[in-house]
């Protein structure tokens, strides 16, 4: 772990705009169809319950990375490998949100730019704040939060005074009954976005004061949850559920169909403005958090050595893992499948053998 520290108000920052991601702007949740917010709502609650898992594990070992305690927790051998597969994992997951927002852009304005150029340029970018360290990400992340409200609170007022939407579009509730809406919020919802939240058991044990990360993260994942929950509702309102379930980038679709009196136009660049402060921030603490476990499981005293050589194997991965935006969705029941044993069941694993030993060593005090 590097000497460095970051406020309660820095942590909520970075939590904030993490959760929030790619998840703003791509399609997900399809099988709800118009229900789909409900979805979220639902998985937010899940998430919620996740989060009281991660966090016991934290204060149970306030001082380790999530590297260390699932040595502590696994064992020496089956730990050290628990916490590299946890670093490569974080290393994919980078890779996919780079190529999600490489996507994007080439998709919507730079068509003629080359997925290499934005991709290698983002991550340079990546690279060169966390050399400067977990509290230049922190202090970086509580002036864009401030930017990515005001984008937000901007492109949501300009949609809504556009005359496109029609709350008809999300009526009636629950046509379908609630078994679609159980199904993609469980698993799918739980671990995408808020079983991602795992990554930051690499960063708490940063904060100055730890008493402040309950309050932190449930504050982030609560504004978070209810802020995608709405994007959702609005781009169905917008668009419509069959449009938007064919479109890729939905919000981005919803905000540039806005026109005001052939003046106020082409919005679009909104979204891409606001996928590049979530997807900067999202990628950086999953890159930050596999090179500090990396670091931390190899004994290494500094992680700026292994930063370059880390960094360009998510150029790498961002680049290969597909052919194309579509395929690397067809991707996804491997992936989700992964997530939800890495987020969910080895969490709750190392939980309970947490409680079992902690029970067995009070009775040995007691005799």
């Amino acid at each position: 772990m590097e000497k460095a520290k970051i406020s309660g108000i820095q942590l909520f920052a970075l939590m904030f705009i993490f959760e929030l991601g790619t998840a703003l702007v791509v399609s997900y949740g399809r099988q709800a169809e118009k229900d789909v917010w409900l979805s979220i709502l639902l998985a937010m609650s899940g998430g919620v319950i996740l989060s009281f898992i991660y966090y016991f594990l934290f204060r149970q070992y306030p001082n380790l990375l999530l590297t260390g305690y699932t040595r502590e927790i696994l064992g020496k051998y089956l730990g050290w490998i628990v916490g590299l597969l946890y670093c490569v994992y974080f290393l994919y997951i980078c890779g996919r949100n780079i190529r999600e927002f490489g996507d994007l852009l080439v998709s919507s304005t730079l068509s003629e730019t080359p997925l290499l150029v934005i991709n290698l340029t983002l991550v340079l970018v990546m690279c060169y704040v966390i050399h400067l360290g977990v509290e230049v990400v922190g202090r970086t992340a509580e002036v864009f939060v401030v930017i990515l409200l005001l984008l937000g609170g901007a492109g949501n007022f300009f949609v809504l005074v556009s005359g496109d939407v029609n709350f008809q579009h999300i009526l009636p509730f629950l046509e379908n009954g609630w078994k679609p809406i159980f199904t993609t919020a469980f698993p799918h919802l739980l671990i995408f976005p808020f079983g991602e939240m795992i990554a930051f058991t690499m960063i708490a044990p940063y904060l100055n004061r730890p008493q402040l990360v309950k309050r932190a993260w449930l504050t982030a994942l609560i504004s978070s949850g209810l802020i995608l929950g709405w994007t959702v509702l609005l781009n169905i309102s917008v668009l419509g559920v069959e449009v938007m379930q064919k479109s890729t980038f939905p919000t981005l679709t919803a905000v540039g169909k806005v026109n005001l009196l052939d003046f106020i136009e082409r919005l679009d660049a909104i979204v891409v403005f606001t996928l590049l402060i979530t997807v900067f921030f999202k990628a950086s603490v999953y890159l930050y958090s596999a090179i500090i476990g990396v670091a931390d499981l190899f004994k290494l005293n500094r992680y700026h050595r292994i930063l370059l050589p880390i960094g360009t194997i998510v150029i790498f991965l961002s680049l290969t893992m597909a052919s194309s935006f579509s395929e690397q969705g067809e991707e996804g029941f491997i992936t989700e499948f992964v997530s939800f044993v890495m987020f969910v069941v080895i969490p709750l694993f190392m939980l309970l053998i947490s409680i079992i030993r902690s029970y067995f060593k009070r009775k040995l005090n007691e005799q």
